[in-house]
């Protein structure tokens, strides 16, 4: 008896197996197929793009092209996001995938044939509009899964949500958006995703590759506010007052030393960069008060609780000891990114498949953040990332994300939409 029951585990794996093996090729040719339509989209992504809370066109391409695939779709998510719902043929747990769609206040320096000439208001500003983080292939391969899962839906167990959010990069002053409010509005919830994937397109990664790691992925991204309080005086007699900029000069060097020397680095990396100060209104004044800000950058959760206390001791005492008072406020903005290790051991054959056993390499942390953090609360999630370098070239010369020169090379945009769709078989099977 003990002999059949094992021969028949036998049978069974192998008919595992051999079930992944056919699906696997199967994604592999209907993904073949979609990839020109799936660089067609990129392309006019990148040539029309939208800013954070204004992807009305964006959003209703992509509801269009979800109803054409006979997909459920529901929109006016956190104002113009897209969710769409596919149900397979069988019953099983509920899957999310996302894309971010909103591109920045950036003027493209690029001579592409679909380079974007758009403009718009940003914060009171005229501004140039481009997809300089990528978001446009994202949409594009997030809708080349939902081409090929919608062909194979008879074959999907459970259910596959389709995330298409607005906002990541932030929305604009005095209003909401993003992540926090796709899952305030219930995108997590109905139906319950039991886990969550996103990917991201990187310009410093080689086409053809996934970059990826267990645990803190991506940074917390917090800003933080100091108003320097000193004493106005005659800029020919400084000692009659006291100089907030002098003071703001010697708080911005002891934050250097909270990350330098303060931190212990070998746990996880520290960031912090004070991107604006403002104050003053003469050249022979010295000012009142001035005002600092900047952004920390922190991928431990302990860590970060400490730097904020470590911040706000040094600039408080610093400015204590030079006649001045410091106050000190944060505002958090993005959780760690954070990818759920038994979640990423389980997928990362699925990974394998879609690129490559010798093409999946391990990332290091990454200072940059992502909103995808709030999904991560919900449900066990998984972000990594897809190359985008053309191949051959040298990282270092490589245009960095969020700036006029961003570049990707699309010709390999199925490696997304084939990691997206093998993800989905292997974590319902």
């Amino acid at each position: 008896m003990k002999q059949v029951v094992a021969a028949m585990g036998i049978v069974l794996s192998f008919a595992l197996q051999s079930f992944a093996v056919d699906m696997s090729s199967q994604i592999n040719a209907a993904t073949t197929k979609v990839l020109p339509q799936v660089v067609e989209w990129r392309r006019h992504f990148h040539q029309f793009p939208e800013l954070s809370n204004r992807e009305v066109n964006t959003g209703k391409f992509v509801a269009d092209e979800l109803r054409k695939l006979g997909i459920e779709v529901r929109t006016g998510i956190a104002k113009t996001g897209v969710v769409g719902i596919l149900k397979g043929g069988s019953p099983g747990p509920v899957v999310g995938l996302r894309a971010d769609m909103d591109a920045l206040p950036v003027t493209e320096r690029n001579s592409l044939p679909f380079a974007s000439k758009e403009r718009a208001q940003f914060n009171g500003q005229e501004v140039g509009v481009m997809h300089a983080c990528g978001h446009d292939s994202h949409i594009a391969m997030l809708l080349g899964a939902a081409t090929v899962l919608s062909g194979m839906k008879d074959k999907v167990k459970g259910t596959v949500v389709f995330i298409f959010q607005p906002a990541e990069e932030g929305p604009p002053a005095g209003e909401t958006g993003g992540a926090p409010d796709m899952v305030k509005e219930g995108v997590m919830d109905n139906p319950k995703i039991d886990a969550i994937f996103g990917i991201h397109i990187n310009a410093q990664t080689e086409i053809g590759k996934i970059g990826y790691k267990a645990g803190g992925f991506m940074a917390a991204s917090d800003w933080v506010t100091i108003k320097v309080n000193g004493k106005q005086s005659h800029g020919a007699y400084p000692w009659n007052g006291v100089d907030p900029i002098a003071v703001a000069a010697q708080i911005y060097t002891g934050l250097q030393m909270v990350v330098s020397r303060e931190s212990d680095l070998t746990r996880s990396p520290v960031v912090i960069t004070i991107g604006r100060i403002n104050g003053g209104i003469r050249e022979n004044i010295v000012p009142e008060s001035l005002t600092m800000s900047g952004t920390i950058r922190t991928l431990d959760a302990d860590v970060r609780k400490t730097v904020f206390e470590k911040i706000r001791i040094t600039a408080t005492k610093i400015a204590e000891s030079m006649g001045a008072t410091a106050d000190v406020t944060f505002d958090p903005k993005t959780p760690i990114t954070y990818n759920d290790p038994a979640l990423v051991s389980k997928m990362l054959p699925s990974l394998e498949k879609a690129a490559g056993k010798d093409n999946v390499v391990l990332q290091r942390w990454v200072t940059g953040a992502e909103d995808f953090a709030f999904y991560g609360a919900k449900a066990p999630a998984f972000f990594f990332y897809v190359g985008g370098m053309p191949k051959g070239k040298d990282p270092a010369t490589a245009a960095d994300h969020h700036t006029p020169d961003f570049y990707i090379d699309d010709s390999r945009l199925d490696v997304g939409v084939k990691a997206f769709c093998n993800i989905v078989f292997d974590y319902t099977k």
